[in-house]
């Protein structure tokens, strides 16, 4: 059984003004992502600001997340690194904690091969004894699962149960989906291929766009899944515009300046994020004004 379908929103992780973690305010996200139809949290991942946060802000953050969620949706943890020990030691306190499942990124910049990829996810899986969604975005680690690794991976690995598909090489979803089957779930992990990688079987998104317009996004999957392909299509294409707006910079930066435009205050970026460039912003403004989220 999947972890979730539909859409999980890949929440940021809200600031104070002197750079501490906002909790009160991540509790206020949370409510207001549940209330607006999200079907899974997802914590600490990129759009979390993770790699800037300490191990005890890391932890803290997903202990934060499952208490506050209380089993109203699945709270799935990013707990990957690009070493093992450390995801190893992130993953068991997340499964300590009362994570529902784990996100686990690709090893960024030592770049292992497939053989290591098949060694370092085996490991973590093996330690922590949660389900586990491999997080696949070569773009940003300069690391890509193979379909033949995830394959190995998804028959040889009982825990590792999914893959949020980020590469945006939709024929290499395709051949995964083909070596893997019902073995393991696809993610979307690009917004605007949400149907898509739906149309080959997929399970719903681990989403940015579901930060600001949560509803819809779970729409679009919802609507596919109960056979509403056109009306499914018709809510991505709608968003297209918005969505690409969202990545005119590196996440997320545009994603937490939309909160911020929206009213929700969700604070500043951790260094070596910086606010977002003028023209992007009115761009991105434009782009929410048309879509009705400011006026």
């Amino acid at each position: 059984m999947a972890i979730f379908e539909g859409a999980g929103v890949a929440i940021v992780t809200p600031m104070k003004e002197n750079g501490e973690v906002n909790f009160d305010k991540l509790g206020e996200l949370i409510d207001f992502q549940i209330e607006n139809g999200t079907d899974s949290i997802i914590i600490c991942g990129t759009t979390g600001e993770a790699s800037t946060l300490s191990h005890e802000e890391h932890i803290e953050c997903i202990r934060y997340t499952v208490q506050h969620v209380n089993k109203r949706v699945p709270v799935v943890a990013g707990t990957g690194s690009n070493c093992t020990e450390t995801a190893v030691y992130l993953s068991k306190q997340a499964r300590n904690d009362g994570a529902d499942g784990l996100l686990l990124v690709t090893p960024y910049y030592n770049k292992a091969t497939q053989n290591g990829l098949i060694r370092h996810f085996t490991e973590i899986a093996k330690a922590a004894d949660l389900p586990i969604i491999l997080y696949n975005v070569p773009s940003r680690t300069g690391c890509n699962i193979q379909p033949e690794t995830a394959a190995y991976l998804a028959k040889n690995v009982d825990n590792i149960v999914a893959m949020k598909e980020a590469t945006g090489n939709i024929s290499q979803v395709a051949q995964t989906v083909l070596l893997c089957g019902d073995k393991l779930d696809i993610y979307s992990g690009n917004d605007e291929s949400i149907v898509p990688v739906l149309s080959l079987g997929g399970k719903g998104v681990i989403s940015v766009l579901s930060n600001v317009v949560p509803r819809e996004t779970h729409d679009i999957v919802a609507k596919y899944l109960a056979g509403d392909t056109q009306g499914s299509l018709e809510l991505q294409l709608k968003y297209l515009p918005l969505i690409r707006a969202l990545f005119s910079e590196v996440n997320p930066i545009p994603v937490k300046a939309a909160l911020n435009k929206m009213g929700m205050n969700v604070g500043p970026l951790r260094s070596p994020l910086t606010e977002m460039e003028e023209a992007h912003a009115q761009l991105l403004y434009a782009e929410m004004k048309n879509v009705g989220l400011i006026a």
